[in-house]
């Protein structure tokens, strides 16, 4: 039976390159997923695109690109990205210059759009689905709109020869369905195959999470290697079933465990994981530990998509200032918490409203503020942080913690301050009708 192995390149934008390299170099993969788009991370991109026609994709690609390219191109290996972001066009072109400079003659980038559906929202009043209200409340505050495209794009842009794929806003999974679909000429409407390919996908999105990472508990769940943490590949057959595993001699683990995690990882309903491309049905899925580092995964189902696209919105939602400030020595946490009370106090004197407040002693009781028995630590790092309406409200907060340096208690120091507009993200629903997507291409 065919089967088709796919590596997982980068959880998400930041990610290390390394293991991605690793793959293409050892891992005899034929695709390679890059994951990098966060749900407030394409706002962030679009308003960098409107400053610049040619921005507004992720800011790791060149790095990234001239890492992996040239060796992938060298060994057939076919890259799957959304490192597009808010403009995917850009980025494919960004991949051509990357590809030219190495020489790589006739290496194609398709870049898939059509998930910036932004004049599709604008004025609209769609109900808001994580929250009370509608669209229409976040008036001209809404930077970016853009529907979760589903996989067949991505198989279209594979079927025309595409060696790389740069894509927008598409469901996680969909990267790696979509050369899947290809491979297998899985139907669009094929729910069980679809379902599987799906399963395999999510596994993979997050890269590091699967061979350890974000697992790691010494004592509890040992991790081998952590700081050589290998990256995951899948090895799919026909029918959609597949055996996990990770390069041999890379650091981290593949076991049961390890993939029961990731399964569960951002799914509210595991027999019914909402995609573009079908309604996965992961509750009968079955993991089999083969031997070190090798388990074999069996059991999605899946059934008819929804009708309508999710569509991730990002507005401006204010401002938030930060201060941080450290205390050692015996009576430190006293002297932290009179920090916080002269902080709060000081916001009262000068009139600085704010929407939200938060101060805490880190170490303390930032994570859980019951009280917990034993002696009090000898040092605490006091941080405050509020949420404003405006840039100068939101400078005051830091500047009023590095005031404790000689307004404040004794034997403050190590101040940071900082502030930052926040950019919220709030989603809809959208007939998926009125989402087209579209494949061009460039070559070098």
């Amino acid at each position: 039976m065919k089967t088709v192995r796919i590596g997982s390149g980068a959880g998400f934008s930041g990610d290390r390159i390394e293991p991605a390299l690793e793959l293409v170099e050892h891992g005899n993969v034929d695709y390679l997923g890059f994951e990098c788009l966060a749900e407030r991370t394409i706002a962030l991109a679009q308003a960098a695109r409107q400053n610049d026609p040619d921005a507004g994709y992720d800011p790791w690609l060149e790095e990234r690109m001239s890492a992996v390219l040239e060796p992938a191109f060298r060994r057939g290996v076919r890259i799957v990205s959304n490192m597009g972001a808010a403009n995917p066009a850009a980025a494919a072109r960004a991949v051509t210059k990357i590809a030219r400079r190495f020489g790589l003659t006739g290496l194609k980038t398709a870049a898939v759009t059509g998930d910036d559906v932004l004049d599709l929202i604008r004025g609209k009043e769609l109900p808001l689905i994580d929250r009370p209200g509608t669209t229409a409340d976040l008036g001209d505050r809404i930077l970016s709109a853009n529907a979760y495209l589903g996989a067949a794009p991505i198989a279209q842009a594979l079927a025309a020869g595409a060696n790389v794929v740069i894509t927008g806003r598409v469901g996680d999974p969909a990267l790696f369905l979509g050369p899947l679909m290809h491979e297998f000429g899985w139907a669009e409407d094929d729910w069980v195959k679809l379902g599987r390919g799906t399963l395999v996908g999510h596994l993979l999105e997050c890269a590091g999470q699967l061979t350890g990472g974000y697992f790691a508990d010494p004592g509890l769940k040992d991790v081998p290697d952590l700081a050589r943490l290998g990256f995951p590949f899948a090895q799919v057959d026909s029918e959609g079933n597949a055996v996990l595993g990770k390069v041999a001699g890379s650091g981290g683990r593949i076991s049961v465990a390890t993939c029961t995690e990731q399964l569960l990882y951002e799914i509210l309903d595991p027999s019914s994981y909402l995609q573009a491309d079908v309604v996965a049905d992961f509750s009968g899925v079955h993991f089999s530990q083969l031997g070190a580092d090798e388990v074999a995964v069996s059991g999605a189902a899946g059934r008819a998509r929804p009708d309508m696209l999710k569509v991730s919105i990002g507005y401006k939602d204010g401002f938030i200032g930060e201060g941080q400030i450290s205390y050692a020595g015996p009576g430190a946490v006293e002297r932290g918490r009179l920090a916080l009370a002269v902080v709060e106090e000081r916001l009262k004197i000068a009139g600085i409203e704010t929407r939200e407040w938060r101060g805490d002693l880190i170490g303390v009781d930032a994570a859980d503020r019951r009280d917990v028995a034993g002696p009090e630590p000898v040092e605490v790092r006091v941080r405050i942080v509020a949420r404003t309406d405006s840039a100068i409200a939101a400078r005051r907060i830091g500047a009023e913690v590095e005031a404790l340096y000689t307004n404040g208690p004794a034997g403050g120091g190590g101040v940071s301050v900082g502030s930052r507009e926040v950019i919220a993200v709030a989603s809809t629903l959208l007939p998926r009708e009125h989402c087209r997507p579209t494949v061009t291409f460039e070559t070098a």
